[in-house]
């Protein structure tokens, strides 16, 4: 059994089938991590969800922002923005089913077996992995209850950026939500900055990307969530997933078994 990890989707399906091509998938025996934001800019969000909820427990998902936003327009009537391609989901006759299944899937998953931690955005600096794990299980108790559509009615906003114990309600697991699928450059207290969202060229005064401090334990972490990134990072036990399929850019898979990268061009150039 091989662990292939792969980064950002967003709906870019043909792209994600040749690259299972490419490294010699096989849904029998191998196993599928997807790094979130399986949905949506792209233009075929419905056959991803498909796709992985097909493969059963050969398959580990966390969320992404952009799957969080198609739940809260799904059950929470959140506003649909001008660039989202979610219609074909909330149209089609099986999207019950595969909206509550994307609403069970954890915003953490970790393999201690393979050493392997997996979070859309990363782990902020000031968090363990036990920590992420307990405070991620915060906010999917929330998501998997009845309290899903107030979560979602109170989800999206910057405020708190920065993590304090004391923290309660949804603010508590507002923060949370952004530390695990937004973040990318905060300082060494894990203080977010949300308005930089381009490159390490562009690090805003005062902050830095999240994975230039010191982690707290030494579990390899996989994330996506920055395209801006290119894959391209100098950090050990570090693995960039998203590299802008989505954006024109490419694909990519990490075998967990020997860190070999695979990637596809994408096919997307023509749409944006």
């Amino acid at each position: 059994m091989t662990i292939y990890a792969v980064g950002d989707l967003q709906g870019c399906f043909t792209e994600l089938e040749q690259l299972l091509e490419t490294v010699q998938f096989d849904p029998n025996h191998d196993h599928l991590w997807l790094a979130g934001d399986l949905v949506n800019r792209g233009p075929q969000s419905l056959e991803v969800l498909r796709f992985a909820y097909s493969l059963g427990d050969r398959v580990k998902v966390v969320l992404g922002n952009h799957d969080l936003h198609l739940l809260a327009v799904a059950y929470a009537g959140a506003k649909v923005k001008r660039q989202d391609t979610l219609d074909a989901i909330l149209k089609a006759p099986d999207r019950d089913e595969l909206l509550n299944w994307l609403r069970y899937q954890p915003l953490c998953h970790f393999d201690e077996a393979q050493g392997y931690v997996m979070t859309h955005a990363g782990i902020p600096p000031i968090w363990s992995v036990a920590d992420t794990l307990a405070y991620a299980h915060e906010v999917e108790a929330v998501l998997r209850s009845h309290s899903c559509k107030a979560f979602f009615n109170a989800m999206y906003g910057n405020k708190p950026d920065i993590w304090s114990d004391e923290l309660v309600g949804f603010e508590r697991l507002r923060v949370i939500t952004n530390y695990l699928t937004r973040m990318r450059f905060c300082t060494a207290e894990g203080q977010l900055e949300f308005e930089s969202k381009e490159g390490l060229d562009q690090c805003p005064v005062g902050f830095a990307p999240w994975f230039s401090f010191p982690r707290k334990d030494q579990a390899k972490v996989i994330f996506g969530h920055w395209a801006a990134l290119e894959g391209k990072i100098e950090a050990v036990n570090c693995y960039a997933l998203d590299t802008g399929c989505v954006w024109g850019g490419s694909l990519t898979a990490l075998n967990l078994s020997n860190a070999e990268l695979s990637s596809v061009p994408s096919l997307q150039k023509s749409l944006y």
